[in-house]
């Protein structure tokens, strides 16, 4: 690659991000509540349960991404 000069990455070495915020927690409580419920309401329903991390992780992520998005500048 030529361009190993010229690359600047999009978030500096020396800055720090938080990564343990409110609204982070705020959202795994209401969707581990949610999903816990659903995954019970199932088990007991059906008799069989499913894995709900991966929906949820893609859904919060999802959700996460709409909070966070910043106005343009």
């Amino acid at each position: 690659m030529d361009n190993k000069d010229n690359f600047q990455p999009f978030v500096s070495a020396n800055q720090k991000l938080p990564e343990f915020t409110f609204k982070a927690v705020l959202l795994g409580i209401i969707l581990a509540i949610v999903f816990g419920a659903a995954n019970a309401y199932l088990g007991l329903y059906a008799g069989m349960t499913v894995s709900a991390s991966i929906p949820a992780a893609v859904i919060s992520m999802a959700i996460l991404r709409r909070l966070l998005r910043r106005a343009p500048s």
